[in-house]
């Protein structure tokens, strides 16, 4: 039992995803190794498109991960590498975008869409009108009728139930 539980153990292991950063990238230093690592999980893989470049396996994600620790080891800050990184390939790159004057049209059309919706979608509902239901002077004539030969029907019905 416990072969098994380790072999599962293993296979699960093996099924979690791997970080694409190769051994020879990783830096010496464990604190500029965390800051390339946070760094990196800000950063689009332009070849993928929807992984940072620290899980990419992509060719250009590897020369990204390699630039940005070399500026690390150069002595730039953090908001200089993304500076730097955001000047050679576009604000593209980056996987959480800035809220800015320039892409404030991006981040706010959804807003605006889903609010015009709602209020067009709440005018229409309450200026609805209901199916008009009237009926002409000969179907209701029809059905006073039929309702009172009903009301005749059950009444002689009861009456005999209970004369009995």
């Amino acid at each position: 039992m416990n072969r098994f539980f380790i072999a599962l153990m293993l296979f699960l292991a093996l099924l979690t995803p791997s970080l694409a950063v190769n051994p020879d990238e990783i830096l010496d230093n464990p604190v500029l190794e965390q800051r390339a690592r946070s760094i990196s999980a800000g950063l689009r893989c332009l070849v993928c498109q929807n992984q940072s470049i620290d899980d990419s396996d992509a060719d250009l994600a590897k020369d990204l991960r390699i630039v940005v620790r070399e500026r690390l080891v150069a002595g730039d800050s953090d908001s200089e590498i993304m500076e730097f990184v955001v000047a050679r390939y576009g604000e593209f790159v980056l996987l959480k975008p800035v809220f800015a004057g320039h892409n404030l049209v991006l981040w706010l059309t959804a807003p605006i869409l889903f609010l015009i919706g709602a209020i067009a979608l709440f005018s229409v509902l309450r200026n609805r009108q209901p199916k008009p239901n009237a009926l002409s002077p000969q179907e209701e004539a029809a059905l006073a009728q039929l309702l009172k030969s009903a009301a005749d029907d059950e009444g002689g019905t009861d009456g005999e139930k209970h004369k009995g």
